[in-house]
């Protein structure tokens, strides 16, 4: 069985990132709100308190039976689990007098002997980002790390192999922070760094063989990384019991419908195609609040799926693309992030489909989905292609739906697509496309004035979507673009550029 880190998640912005920086020593972990987690076994090696934006002097505050864990297995407390566990010990907490954000040295000497600070400099640049801070250690904590404001800034507790730490060793900032979590997790918890792609298909590949058995499995593809590779798994445990299904809701890219069926032609999937977009711009017809929209356009994928699931014999599961991201953000509790937006792939089907879900990435990041893939040495092609939204354009369309703003905006966003390839730029963006906003500005072409619309170009980098930057595209870049879009698509006479970063702005603006 996969060994693994619980990461115990008290509602810091930080705690996806805390993950990252585990899988990035090829050790698998869990993000689990405090408050409900699954039992410990003897897979879980060791257990990570995230931060919060709460406070332990709060009586509300997030609250932990930490008996479970203190010397049964190693436990590492970051800022917020660093004061719970001095605070339920009986050390002070108290607001900060000079409230430490940002940059800081952390000095450790003395704590050569601490197996968290091995090989770590006895000073080292640390990131900070805390309110209160631990005043006085309880009896049988050890300071071990301070800083020139932060008196305890790491702490362990002797006779077990539990730490504190009132800094964020998984920010980029912590120039040593993940060396430091690297001895907590490979020295400390004795994880063996053995998680890799190549594990990871032939484990799941021999659990779904081991779940599905001879059932039959249907799956809706889009053509994009997520469905292909869950698609590609599911396919190697059991051949072409496996039946896909690729819907055309009227709201996918130029010409996508026809191409992604092109590129399943060599990978040996059963895959019909279903063109449905006028049922899905009825459904859509007078809508603009994005999650009126969200959920037209599920409640109508899910009508015309389980009309073509029905047509198949035998069917019993469902085969579902979604991966880690997906459920983190779909999951609410006190503490933990709140709901960003809803899910159609998460959280089940209606209870007419009467199949049972199988999802063979919902452990992954993004990133991870990809090197899993090139393992099952999918195309290129399909590994590189940018992330697009499940509404797809309904939400790079703001208010209404109408075909007519559709093949608009596909226009547009072809235009955009093509010139980042033939750039050599494609590549180099996480996600691109185009929105269509919902006024019109004046413009002047030839010795006419023009009332027509805008669109919005939009080009962000980022590893799983958690987080996300605009990209600086060049100048004369976006000028050809912008002089093509007005150019050629009829009823646009104004372009303009994003550069709003995730956080605050999500990468969709629906």
């Amino acid at each position: 069985m996969t060994e693994k880190i619980l990461i115990l998640d008290f509602g810091s912005q930080f705690t996806q990132l805390i993950a990252r920086r585990v899988r990035e020593l090829s050790v698998y972990c869990e993000i689990h709100p405090y408050n409900h987690f699954p039992e410990i076994d003897e897979t879980v090696k060791g257990v990570i308190l995230s931060g919060s934006p709460c406070s332990v002097r709060d009586e509300d505050s997030p609250r932990l039976d930490l008996s479970q864990f203190r010397g049964k297995l190693p436990l590492l407390g970051v800022c917020y689990g660093a004061q719970l566990l001095a605070h339920t010990a009986g050390g002070e907490v108290a607001p900060s007098k000079i409230r430490e954000y940002g940059r800081a040295m952390l000095h450790t000497e003395h704590a050569s002997r601490t197996r968290l600070f091995q090989n770590i400099l006895a000073d080292t640049q640390v990131w900070m980002s805390h309110g209160d801070t631990i005043v006085s250690v309880p009896s049988g904590f050890k300071v071990i790390g301070s800083t020139e404001t932060v008196s305890v800034a790491a702490f362990r507790i002797e006779g077990e192999e539990t730490y504190g730490i009132q800094f964020h060793p998984e920010v980029t900032h912590s120039l040593e922070g993940k060396e430091v979590l690297k001895n907590f997790i490979v020295d400390i918890c004795g994880c063996h760094q053995d998680w890799t792609p190549s594990n990871f298909v032939d484990e799941t590949v021999q659990d779904l063989k081991k779940k599905l058995g001879d059932d039959k499995v249907v799956m809706a593809l889009s053509g994009g990384v997520d469905s292909t590779v869950a698609a590609m798994l599911v396919h190697r445990a059991i051949g072409k019991n496996l039946f896909c299904i690729f819907v055309d809701n009227g709201l996918l890219r130029k010409d996508e419908f026809e191409q992604v069926l092109h590129s399943y032609q060599d990978m040996g999937l059963n895959i019909k195609g279903v063109d449905s977009k006028d049922q899905f711009y009825i459904a859509l017809n007078g809508l603009t609040d994005p999650e009126d929209k969200r959920k037209a356009i599920g409640r109508t994928f899910i009508e015309v799926f389980d009309h073509e699931a029905h047509l198949l014999e035998g069917v019993s599961w469902l085969g579902q693309g979604t991966i880690y991201p997906d459920v983190i953000e779909s999951v609410s509790v006190k503490g933990p992030s709140a709901t960003i937006k809803s899910h159609h792939n998460v959280g089940g089907l209606p209870d007419f489909m009467k199949l049972k879900v199988v999802e063979p990435l919902r452990t992954l990041f993004k990133d991870e989905v990809r090197a899993v893939g090139r393992e099952l040495q999918i195309s290129q092609n399909i590994l590189g292609r940018h992330p697009f939204p499940g509404p797809g354009l309904a939400i790079r369309i703001l208010g209404d739906i109408t075909a007519d703003k559709v093949a608009i905006l596909q226009e547009v966003d072809a235009i955009f697509i093509n010139k980042l390839k033939d750039r050599g730029l494609y590549d180099k963006v996480w996600q691109a496309g185009a929105i269509l906003l919902p006024i019109q500005s004046v413009g002047v072409m030839g010795d006419e004035r023009t009332y027509e619309r805008v669109v919005a170009l939009r080009a962000v980098a980022s590893v799983d979507g958690m987080t996300a930057d605009w990209v600086h595209l060049p100048y004369d870049f976006l000028a050809d673009v912008s002089n093509e879009i007005i150019n050629r698509v009829k009823g646009v006479n104004r372009v303009v550029y994003d550069i709003s970063s995730k956080p605050p702005a999500t990468i969709e603006w629906e």
